[in-house]
């Protein structure tokens, strides 16, 4: 499915608000804005959709990990309360605009099933699923035997009715199709209201870093307080079609769901630029490990597709959506989805246009980048600083290899995938050094 080209940047343009990146996060921005009479641009480094939205899974859910007792537990109940409205309005809200705008997107409404292999973990299902319950979300523990799509046997479920799936391709290009995007244009920099990229200057009032990673390193510091992992998919053809979508609460898992005869089979993530799942001396090969499963659960089926993605990881497990920092008012940020990115986009898009708007939002406290909830996350605060020291140590001392030209660090060779990847903060190059994810803004120095 192919959105149409757009041209890039023709030159300086002076708009109310500058959004950067044409992800799902920057199109629904731009798109309420729009809707609010606001003069809104959007500038994409290259096509519409062409980086992690195009990659995702597309599952629209509120069921995000074993995530709300944990909240309920740590950060209170107000905010949890807030985080699950938050999660449950973004639902309802893909299919109220699917029905307003007409778009045809393959849009359904299944339920997500947590599922878990081990006995010794029901216990955790189960208080996920009465604090799922006491938050006003219709969430049901199941019992291992009810699982009849899976093809290994499970301990037991969480589930979450009233979820949904969709095609993010088709629903973006319905939605892009009024809004002023520039393609191929190229974010340089951002100093004040200026936005400079290779094609001109954008000078707005209000700029939106709908770009995954928010690359300026100061203010913010959002470097600090994030990583990134890499998740692999690949597409089997030939099997029915699911009731439901399955998400693996243990870690080694596969998740699944179908669109159509095509079955998604996801899993295999580990940090990037780090080696996983037991292997020691190299990366982690993430398509080997889910073709091994589907060998083994699906020997029929034929592999149609693979692809990876990329996904920022916060250390309190919440998005950063919100104000960039006190010191820019006028700047607003849409980060750390973790695996959740189509959920948090209708978030983000939802809290930043209300507040360019002049408007509050009923959840905008909980994801607010300047929150202070270290009892969520404090430990992993401390993992994420020690992996940038570590790899920004390794950079400084090691003069013959490979560095991101982001911070500094040392670059690890990803063999599976052919790409060089920064183990600090997610920079991912090609063999020959042209940049394919950021925080870095440009090519790998050889």
């Amino acid at each position: 499915m192919e959105i149409p080209e757009r041209e890039a940047l023709p030159g300086n343009r002076r708009v109310q608000t500058a959004v950067i990146g044409a992800g799902m996060a920057g199109i629904l921005t731009a798109y309420f804005l729009k809707k609010e009479g606001v003069d809104v641009v959007v500038v994409e480094a290259g096509r519409i959709a062409g980086g992690q939205t195009k990659n995702t899974t597309a599952k629209i859910t509120s069921q995000h990990g074993l995530i709300y007792h944990k909240m309920m537990q740590k950060a209170g109940r107000e905010k949890a309360q807030n985080y699950a409205m938050a999660a449950e309005d973004a639902v309802k809200i893909y299919e109220r605009i699917i029905k307003e705008e007409k778009v045809e997107c393959h849009f359904k409404k299944l339920p997500s099933y947590l599922y878990t292999l081990y006995k010794s973990r029901i216990g955790d299902l189960e208080k996920e699923a009465a604090t799922a319950r006491e938050l006003g979300m219709k969430a049901r523990f199941v019992e291992g035997r009810e699982l009849t799509e899976l093809p290994f046997e499970a301990a037991g479920a969480v589930c979450f009715e009233n979820q949904g799936q969709f095609s993010p391709l088709e629903f973006i290009k319905a939605l892009s199709g009024p809004l002023e995007i520039y393609e191929n244009t190229k974010v340089l920099s951002v100093k004040g209201h200026v936005v400079l990229t290779d094609k001109g200057e954008i000078t707005a009032e209000n700029i939106v870093f709908a770009c995954h990673y928010p690359f300026p390193v100061i203010p913010g510091f959002y470097f600090l307080r994030q990583h990134q992992e890499r998740s692999y998919v690949i597409a089997l053809e030939g099997y029915k079609e699911l009731d439901g979508m399955y998400y693996c609460a243990d870690g080694e898992g596969i998740s699944l769901r179908s669109a159509g005869n095509i079955l998604l089979l996801g899993g295999g993530s580990r940090r990037t630029g780090k080696p996983g799942n037991g292997m020691q001396n190299c990366i982690m090969a993430g398509y080997s490990y889910l073709q091994e499963a589907a060998g083994k659960y699906y020997p029929a089926l034929r592999e149609t597709a693979r692809w990876s993605a990329q996904d920022c990881m916060p250390h309190d497990e919440i998005p950063f959506i919100g104000r960039f920092s006190v010191y820019r008012p006028y700047w607003y940020v849409a980060t750390g989805f973790k695996k959740w990115g189509m959920t948090a986009s209708m978030v983000s898009a939802l809290i930043i246009s209300s507040r360019i708007c002049g408007k509050d939002s009923p959840y905008e406290k909980i994801f607010s980048p300047q929150r202070l909830l270290f009892q969520m996350g404090v430990k992993n605060l401390l993992a994420d600083i020690g992996e940038s020291i570590i790899g920004l140590g390794r950079g400084l001392f090691s003069k013959k290899e490979r560095k991101c030209p982001h911070m500094g660090c040392r670059l690890e060779w990803n063999s599976e995938e052919e790409r060089w990847e920064c183990p600090c903060h997610g920079s991912g190059f090609d063999r020959d050094g042209k940049l394919l994810d950021g925080p870095a803004r440009r090519d790998m120095k050889k």
